[in-house]
């Protein structure tokens, strides 16, 4: 047998969201792949051509832009940071709303004006989309690369602003922290090896699946 087409799909919110997505595009996984306590990073599906793996977000990018998966699902943002020439991003799957947003201390934004900058230094998982944001507006940014728990740096001195993903707001204000700028708007999208894209004739039908499966949903 044919070795199988592998779709990367990441853990969270998106995974979630991208169930019915995938059911709607033919692809139904065993029940185990949306048990997120379970350790297996590898499911099978209904269809014996097509294996899931289940990864962190960004982590999807890279199996994807490297060929160990032909496909992926993963939000915009993390296509912006990594810029891969070997992505391809044909489908926005209209899930995974979100933004990523420059957030400061409640006391800090009372008097500040993003419009004024002319230094900001960050800590981000984004450092590569931030500095661009701030160069296209002549501002230099200094990026703090971090992994997780980014509303921690404003409090303990590591950097007065952070850039994150935001979705309700509500861990921000939790960490008394407010949205002065939003760099961009998020939706997760359908990513494909480009080199399989073009020599794999069943990964173009699983991209034209997909897209029919988000008119379905409008």
């Amino acid at each position: 047998m044919a070795t199988p087409i592998i779709l990367a799909v990441p853990k969270g919110r998106i995974l979630e969201e991208a169930l019915p997505l995938l059911a709607r595009a033919g692809i139904e996984p065993e029940a185990a792949f949306g048990d997120e306590s379970s350790r297996a990073l590898r499911f099978e599906t209904n269809r014996p051509d097509i294996s899931l793996i289940r990864v962190r977000a960004f982590d999807v990018a890279t199996f994807v832009a490297h060929g160990a998966a032909q496909l992926g699902i993963v939000g915009s943002d993390v296509i912006e940071e990594f810029a891969y020439s070997e992505l391809y991003a044909p489908v926005d799957l209209d899930i995974g709303h979100c933004r990523i947003s420059v957030a400061e201390p409640a006391a800090l934004a009372a008097s500040d004006d993003p419009r004024r900058w002319s230094h900001v230094r960050v800590a981000t998982k984004y450092p590569n989309l931030t500095r661009r944001h701030f160069e296209a507006r002549g501002v230099q940014a200094e990026c703090v690369k971090l992994n997780g728990a980014m509303e921690l740096a404003p409090t303990l001195g590591l950097s007065s602003r952070i850039v994150d993903l935001v979705s309700s707001g509500r861990t921000l204000k939790d960490n008394g922290l407010v949205e002065v700028e939003v760099l961009a708007h998020v939706s997760a999208r359908l990513i494909v090896n480009r080199a399989a894209f073009k020599t794999n004739a069943e990964v173009g039908r699983i991209v034209d699946a997909f897209r029919r499966a988000v008119d379905d949903q409008a």
